[in-house]
């Protein structure tokens, strides 16, 4: 048996990693500005992480959701504390595409609606979270070949009071940073008038936090820069810092009933262990303000470039657009410099690192940064 080729891979075989750092089948040293996709929050074999895993996987690593399971509590404790949302319930899953289909699925139930408002260049999953996020017409999601989602320009406070203003709409949806739509922000204004209109209309407010989330932008979560509560918010890739989990933090205008969700692996007990790990390592290491600083620093920096045609970004979830396609430039990064980095559309380099980068390791991503640019 052949694997299904649907991604396009580098000629390198990654066998281990440590902190900002990983090493491939040769030995070669690379730097991570990527995480696996942002999902590296905490650094690679964190060894607070290893020990969780390995203690936990020494005792039981999954039983069904039948029984209790501590865990999830004291996951579910640890993260109303350090997010803000103490108030809120906690569903956990597996991915972030299924965090967002069951927000959609949650709304639906509230409201009795079916219709769904999200944002133009997009992205919530891969089935029927899906949304506009790509120019290809081969890339077609089951939501985007029926009339169940409308897609608005991000920011056009009128094209979105319009929309509400009809009634039926079970849920807006929105990144709090896009993030394979090319890092672009939802104004702060447009988020606090897309709360009230919410409101109004008797809309479910998703924040899909699942790349821009657990400390990403410089808070905890990148909606806090608004000052807003949405309903429901959704979170995956760094939360186990990439053991597969994701979740759903529930307003408690939500009352649950049994058969309502559900999920097969979601909330087992190793992911519970090493979700814990992250929140404790976050905590103790002050990743969110470093998160902050770094970012900001790498964001100043980067705009000194005469070469680069726009920097945008929060914290350390960074978009460099350039006047080029990025396809050279990065497998340069790659094969010459030995820096992972990611893209956003053709012209946009994507850095998604462990939120545990130090300056030291930001100047020298920089430095070949400069060179990359220079040898092309």
């Amino acid at each position: 048996m052949n694997l299904f080729d649907v991604y396009p891979l580098f000629d390198i075989e990654i066998t281990k990693g440590r902190g900002c750092h990983v090493y491939d089948a040769d030995g070669t040293e690379y730097l991570d500005l990527y995480g696996g996709h942002a999902v590296v929050s905490v650094g690679h074999c964190h060894p607070v992480v290893v020990k969780a895993i390995e203690k936990q996987a020494s005792q039981l690593m999954f039983y069904s959701n039948s029984v209790i399971n501590p865990l999830q509590q004291q996951l579910a404790e640890k993260l109303g504390k350090i997010s803000g949302y103490d108030d809120y319930s906690l569903f956990l899953v597996n991915s972030g595409a299924e965090a967002n289909e069951n927000a959609l699925k949650l709304a639906s139930f509230h409201t009795g609606r079916k219709r769904v408002v999200a944002f133009r260049r997009a992205f919530h999953g891969r089935t029927s979270a899906a949304v506009e996020v790509t120019d290809n017409p081969k890339i077609v999601s089951p939501l985007n070949s029926n009339n169940n989602v409308t897609f608005l320009p991000l920011n056009d406070i009128d094209a979105m009071c319009d929309e509400l203003a009809k009634g039926d709409v079970a849920a807006v949806i929105i990144e709090g940073i896009q993030g394979v739509g090319g890092i672009r922000i939802p104004e702060a204004d447009f988020l606090r008038v897309l709360r009230e209109e919410c409101n109004r209309y008797g809309t479910v407010l998703i924040l899909d936090e699942i790349q821009s989330g657990y400390g990403r932008s410089g808070r905890f979560f990148a909606h806090q820069y608004s000052g807003i509560r949405p309903d429901i918010i959704t979170c995956a890739k760094g939360i186990a810092t990439g053991f597969p989990m994701g979740a759903v933090l529930i307003s408690p205008m939500f009352k649950p009933s049994y058969g309502m969700l559900g999920t097969t692996f979601g909330g087992n007990h190793l992911a519970c262990a090493t979700a814990i790990a992250v929140l404790d390592i976050i905590e103790e290491e002050h990743l969110v303000e470093n998160a902050a600083k770094v970012g900001q620093y790498l964001i100043d920096r980067l705009k000194e470039m005469p070469e680069i045609k726009e920097v945008r970004g929060l914290g350390l979830m960074i978009g460099i657009e350039m006047p080029f396609e990025v396809k050279e430039l990065r497998r340069h990064l790659i094969n010459v410099e030995h820096v992972f980095t990611g893209a956003a559309s053709t012209d946009i380099v994507r850095l998604l690192p462990p939120l545990t980068l130090t300056i030291a390791q930001a100047d020298d991503f920089l430095e070949r940064f400069r060179r990359a640019l220079t040898a092309l």
